[in-house]
C-alpha cells in the first residue's frame, strides 16, 4: 500500500428477525499506488507492464483520434459476442463494472473473464473502486445503477486528468482520450455535460473500418423498426412486481417452461411440487417463451381445460401472422377437444430467461438482395431466430452461432445476431463441435494450470504409500469392459475361503489420491462433471495421463485401488462387508465376449476362468433376488457402429449383444454402489452425495397402459414389482419384439434418476425406483464420474483413510455440486445420443436399405416408428405428395390407430421402411423413410428422428466403441 493509504467506514443500523437492532461498520480501503497501465504515464512509476499503448484501437470514423475505450456495464451484458473480436485494443475495465457483470451475468461474466484471459494485452482492468481519487460513496436516495454509472464517470475523468500532465510535450490532436462507451442514454448525456466523449457502442462499432463484419455481432435492438408498424401478435408480459405478486398470492404459479419437440405450438410448464405439468397452447398461450426459460403460468379456467394434441406439427418455413397460424391453431384444437382434460394455462411473465448460443443454419432470404435472414437452430425446440447479416452467401453452406437478443410482441420470431462460422455443413469435425457446443460439454484442452496438479513421469508408488494401504497384489484379480476400453476403473476378484463361503472383491480406480480437493484439476473435474462417450471419441473428465494411464487398472502394472470386500455364501447372502484403500496387480483385461468364453470353455481350469464362474454364479442370484424385490428390467435400443481405421467413418452398424458377463459385471457394480451408499449415510446423515430415482406419477404411464391394452394385456403399475410381474407376463408368440417395445414405452415412462446431498431430502425420498433399492450412490466409475469421486472422499473420511474439507460437509455446497453433475450427466447423454445421429447420417450417405421397423405411437397425422437395427426412432407424417393430401386417414383415438382404404396402422404393428438420407436441403439433411410395407399410394417422404436412450447401466458407457 502507499503512504497515503486511507481507510472509509460507513456506519448503519439493522434491525434482526428478533427486533434487537445492531450497529454495523463497514470498512472499505482505498490506495493511492494502484497503476493506471499507461505506457504514456509518468506519475505512476511503473515500468514493463505497458497494456494501455498509444496505437488506435482500430481505424474509427467516429473517434478519429487516439484514444483508450471504457466500456459500461450494459455493453458486457449485452454486446459480448462484439467484444471477442480482434479489433479492441487499449480497453479499460473497471472494477465496478466486473463486480456489477458477476452479479447480473453469471455466464457473460465467465466469458468476459476468457476474453481477458486470451487477449491480455488488449485489456486492463483498473480497480477503480479502491483508488483514493476514483472511489465514490452512494448518495443518499441514489439507485446503485446511478451511483455505479457515476463511478464509472469519475474513473473516464481521473484518466483524462492522469494522463494530461504526461502529455503536454504531445501535439494536442495526437493526444490519447478516453472515450466512453454506453448504451445508456442517461449515462451518456450525463458524460457530455462533464466533458466525456462518449458513443453508443453500435455507432462506434460501425464506425471502424477495418472490421465492416463486426457490426453483425451487434445485439439486435428490443425494438424492430420493422415491425412497428405490425399489430402486437402477442400479450404484453407482466411487470416483474406483478409476478412477484402474483407467485407469492398463489394467483400465479412459477415453473419451468418444455418445448415440445413434436408440435411447435404446444408446450408444459413444470411446477415445483406439483405432479402434473401444465399444458400450453397456441402461440398466445406460449407468449414468446423460450424451452428452458422460467415463467410465470396462470392457469385457464377449468372448463377451458384441453389436453395434448395427437398432431404432429412442425413449423415448416418462414410464415407471417394470419390464415397459417390460425389454420395452425384449428387444426390444433379439434385434434383435443374430445380427449380427457389436463390443467390448461398460459404464460403471463418472463421470470428468467435461459437464453444460451445456438449452432444452426441459415435460411435463403425470400429477398434476393435482403440482409434479413431466418436461423433454424439445430436444437428443434428452439424457435427460428431471425437475424440481420451481409454475409448469407458464404454462411448459407456453413454451420453457425446465433444468439437471441430480444422478443418483440410484433415479431412471429425472436430477434439475434450472428456470432461466428463453424464450419462448412455435413463435415464431420464441424458436426461433432455443433453436437458439443448444443449440448454445453466442456470440450477444450485442459489449461497449464491443470496440468500442472498431474504428477511428474515416470510415476511409481512409494513404499509409504503402500503402508498406508491394504496390499492385495497377491490376489487373482480382473477386468472385465467393452473392446477398445482404455479407461479401466472397476475389476474384480472371487476367492473360496471354505465351504459355501467365498471372498468377492470389488476393485475401483483411486481417482481421488490424485484429484485433491480445490486444485485446479480438481475444479476443472467438478465442472465437466461427467466423461462424454462420442461414437469416434471421447471428451475426457479428467487428464488422459489419469484418465488411459496411472488411474486405469492395466493388467500386469501395480495400482492404487479403493476395494469394497464382503464374505458371501453359496446363496449369494452377504455376512461381512469392509473398505479399504488398496493396492493391487490385474492379472488380466477382459472383453464381455473373452470372460464369456472362459466362462463357457469347461476346459479352462486357471484360477480366472474359475473365478469369473464363481463370480458369474453368484451374480445370477443376486439378479433374481434383486428382480423378486421389484426391479425393472427395461429396454432401449442399443447399437455400436464400426468405423474404419482409415476415415474414421462408420461401415457397419451392429447391435450389442449382451452377454451373462455383462449382467456380472452390472450386478457387482450396483452391490458395491448399494453397499457404500448405505455406509457413507450412516457416518455423514446430512451431506452423503446419493442417486434417486423418484416413483413416477401415475399419469406417466397412461401411454404405456392404453399401448398394453390394444394387445389384450391388462398391466398393473401400482409399484415397480408389479410393473416387472406385469411386463414379464406381456408376451406374445407371434411378435417377438412386441415385450421389447413394452418395455421401452415403459422407459420413458421413467423420471430422471438425480445425485443429491441426504441433507436435502427425506430419507423416504432416497428410494431407487428402477433398482427397487433403498439407497443407492455411484461410487464404481471415478475416472469418468465426478459423483463418484466425492463419494471415494466421504468413504475414505468415514474409514479414516484420509480427511475431510468443509465443503465436503456442507449439504449446500454439496447440493450445488450434485445440480451441475444432473445437468452434466442429462447434456452428456443427449451428446452421445446426437453422435449416434450424426454417424447414422454418415452411413446412410451412399445407402438406401429396407429394414423391419416397429410402430411405437399413433397420432393423428403420423406414426412413430422405431428401426431397431440401427436405434433409429421418429416420425412418419401422413400426408401425400401433394401437400394437400387425397390420403383419407380416419383417426381412432381409443386404440389409437390409423385406417386408409383396406390398411389400419396399430401400436406395436410391424412395418417395413426404406431408409435413405434425404440430402434435398443440404443444410439439413435428415433420414428419410418410405413405408414400404403396409403400401399405401402417394405417401411422401419425412424425416426420422434420433434416438432415446434410458439411464445407462452402470457399465454401459464405457469405452470408445
Amino acid at each position: 500500500m502507499g503512504m497515503d493509504d486511507m481507510l472509509t467506514s460507513k456506519v448503519f443500523l439493522r434491525k434482526t428477525k428478533r427486533g434487537k437492532v445492531l450497529k454495523v461498520v463497514r470498512e472499505h480501503y482505498l490506495r493511492d499506488d494502484l497503476w493506471c497501465g499507461s505506457d504514456l504515464c509518468k506519475k505512476c512509476g511503473q515500468e514493463n507492464s505497458d497494456v494501455l499503448d498509444q496505437s488506435p484501437v482500430s481505424s474509427s470514423t467516429l473517434c478519429a483520434f487516439p484514444h483508450y475505450v471504457v466500456i459500461d456495464t450494459n455493453v458486457v451484458l449485452h454486446q459480448i459476442d462484439v467484444l471477442e473480436s480482434p479489433a479492441w485494443k487499449n480497453v479499460i475495465l473497471l472494477q465496478t463494472v466486473l463486480d456489477e457483470t458477476r452479479k447480473r451475468s453469471t455466464n457473460n461474466y465467465k466469458k468476459l473473464k476468457e476474453i481477458m484471459a486470451t487477449r491480455k494485452d488488449n485489456f486492463y482492468v483498473f480497480v477503480n473502486e479502491h483508488h483514493k481519487d476514483t472511489y465514490v460513496e452512494r448518495k443518499p436516495g441514489e439507485s446503485a445503477n446511478d451511483r455505479n454509472d457515476r463511478a464509472i464517470r469519475k474513473a473516464c475523468s481521473w484518466y483524462q486528468t492522469h494522463l494530461e500532465e504526461s502529455q503536454k510535450g504531445i501535439e494536442k490532436k495526437k493526444r490519447i482520450k478516453v472515450v466512453l462507451l454506453t448504451q445508456d442514454l442517461k449515462n451518456r448525456e450525463q458524460a457530455s455535460i462533464e466533458g466525456i466523449p462518449s458513443h453508443k457502442v453500435d455507432e462506434y462499432v460501425k464506425s471502424l473500418k477495418d472490421f465492416p463484419d463486426l457490426q453483425e455481432k451487434l445485439a439486435a435492438s428490443h425494438s424492430d423498426s420493422n415491425n412497428e408498424n405490425r399489430e402486437p401478435l402477442y400479450p404484453e408480459h407482466l411487470a416483474p412486481t406483478r409476478i412477484m405478486t402474483g407467485v407469492k398470492s398463489g394467483k400465479l404459479l412459477q415453473g419451468i417452461f418444455h418445448s415440445s419437440r413434436d408440435n411447435f405450438l404446444e408446450g408444459t410448464v413444470s411446477v415445483e411440487g406439483q405432479d402434473k405439468s401444465i399444458l400450453l397452447q397456441g402461440h398466445a398461450s406460449l407468449n414468446r417463451a423460450v424451452d428452458g426459460d422460467v415463467v410465470a403460468v396462470e392457469l385457464l379456467p377449468e372448463d377451458k381445460w384441453t389436453s395434448p394434441s395427437d398432431i404432429v406439427l412442425e413449423d415448416q418455413e418462414d410464415q407471417d401472422p394470419g390464415d397459417e397460424i390460425e389454420k395452425e391453431e384449428k387444426l390444433l384444437n379439434n385434434s383435443t377437444k374430445s380427449k380427457d382434460r389436463i390443467p390448461t394455462g398460459k404464460i403471463v411473465g418472463i421470470i428468467r430467461r435461459k437464453w444460451r448460443q445456438y449452432c444452426g443454419i441459415l435460411l435463403p432470404s425470400v429477398l434476393a438482395e435482403g440482409t434479413r435472414h431466418l436461423f433454424v437452430p439445430a436444437e428443434r425446440k428452439i424457435p427460428k431466430i431471425r437475424i440481420e447479416t451481409r454475409q448469407a452467401e458464404s454462411l448459407s453452406s456453413q454451420k453457425i452461432i446465433v444468439a437471441i437478443d430480444s422478443w418483440p410482441r410484433t415479431s412471429r420470431y425472436p430477434l439475434g445476431h450472428f456470432v461466428r462460422a463453424l464450419g462448412n455443413i455435413g463435415d464431420k469435425n464441424t458436426e461433432n463441435e455443433v453436437l458439443l457446443l448444443e449440448h454445453d460439454v466442456p470440450h477444450h484442452s485442459f489449461p497449464e494450470t491443470v496440468l500442472a496438479c498431474l504428477p511428474s513421469m515416470p510415476w511409481v508408488i512409494s513404499q509409504e504409500e503402500v503402508k498406508r494401504r491394504q496390499d492385495l497384489r497377491h490376489l487373482d484379480i480382473c477386468s472385465v469392459d467393452p473392446p477398445g476400453c482404455t479407461d479401466i476403473d472397476d475389476a474384480l476378484h472371487f476367492r473360496e475361503l471354505s465351504p459355501n463361503l467365498y471372498e468377492i472383491g470389488v476393485h475401483i480406480a483411486d481417482v481421488s489420491h490424485f484429484v485433491r480437493p480445490d486444485t485446479a484439476l480438481d475444479k476443472e473435474s467438478a465442472n465437466r462433471g461427467t466423461t462424454v462417450y462420442l461414437v469416434d471419441r471421447r471428451i475426457d473428465m479428467v487428464p488422459e495421463l489419469l484418465s488411459s494411464n496411472l488411474c486405469s487398472l492395466r493388467p500386469d502394472q501395480d495400482r492404487l485401488a479403493f476395494s469394497v470386500i464382503w464374505e458371501v455364501t453359496a446363496n449369494a447372502e452377504i455376512r461381512k462387508t469392509r473398505f479399504t484403500k488398496s493396492v493391487i496387480r490385474s492379472r488380466r483385461a477382459f472383453t464381455y465376449a473373452e470372460a464369456q468364453c472362459s466362462i463357457d470353455d469347461s476346459l479352462q481350469q486357471n484360477e480366472l476362468a474359475k473365478s469369473l464362474r464363481g463370480l458369474n454364479q453368484l451374480a445370477k442370484i443376486m439378479k433374481k433376488n434383486r428382480m423378486d424385490k421389484g426391479a425393472l428390467q427395461l429396454s432401449s435400443p442399443e447399437i455400436r457402429f464400426e468405423v474404419s481405421t482409415e476415415t474414421n467413418d462408420p461401415i457397419d452398424v451392429i447391435s450389442k449383444p449382451m452377454l451373462d458377463t455383462n449382467s456380472m459385471v452390472e450386478e457387482f457394480m450396483l452391490l458395491a454402489n448399494i453397499s457404500v451408499a448405505d455406509h457413507i449415510f450412516k457416518h455423514f446423515p446430512e451431506c452423503a452425495v446419493l442417486r434417486r430415482h423418484p416413483v413416477p406419477p401415475a399419469s406417466n404411464f397412461e401411454p404405456f397402459l392404453k399401448a398394453g391394452k390394444t394387445q389384450g394385456f391388462t398391466l398393473d403399475v401400482s409399484s415397480n414389482k408389479s410393473l416387472a410381474a406385469s411386463l414379464d407376463g406381456a408376451v406374445k408368440p407371434d411378435n417377438v419384439y412386441m415385450n421389447t417395445m413394452l418395455r421401452i414405452l415403459a422407459t420413458r415412462c421413467m423420471m430422471q434418476a438425480v445425485y443429491f446431498s441426504s441433507g436435502t431430502v427425506a430419507q423416504v425420498d432416497f428410494y431407487h425406483y428402477g433398482l427397487a433399492a433403498p439407497i443407492y450412490t455411484h461410487f464404481t466409475s471415478p475416472i469418468r464420474r465426478y459423483a463418484d469421486l466425492l463419494v471415494h472422499r466421504l468413504l475414505a473420511v468415514a474409514i479414516g483413510a484420509d480427511v475431510t474439507y468443509t465443503e465436503l460437509l456442507n449439504r449446500k455446497c454439496v447440493q450445488q455440486v450434485c445440480n451441475n453433475l444432473n445437468y452434466r450427466h442429462k447434456m452428456s447423454q443427449y451428446a452421445q445420443r446426437s453422435s449416434v445421429a450424426l454417424h447414422t447420417h454418415l452411413f446412410f450417405r451412399n445407402r438406401v436399405q429396407d429394414e423391419d421397423a416397429y410402430v411405437l405411437y399413433v397420432r393423428q397425422n403420423a406414426v412413430q416408428v422405431l428401426i431397431p437395427k440401427y436405434g433409429l426412432e421418429g416420425s412418419i407424417y401422413l400426408k401425400g405428395n401433394d401437400g394437400d393430401s387425397k390420403l383419407c386417414f380416419v383417426y381412432n383415438p381409443d386404440e389409437p390407430s390409423l385406417t386408409c382404404g383396406n390398411v389400419t396402422i396399430r401400436t406395436f404393428d410391424r412395418v417395413v421402411v426404406q431408409v435413405s438420407l434425404d440430402s434435398k436441403y443440404v443444410q439439413h439433411q435428415k433420414i428419410a423413410v418410405h413405408l414400404v410395407n403396409p403400401k399405401i399410394e402417394g405417401l411422401c417422404v419425412e424425416a426420422i428422428e434420433t434416438p432415446k436412450t434410458m439411464e445407462p447401466s452402470p457399465k454401459k458407457l464405457k469405452g470408445v466403441k
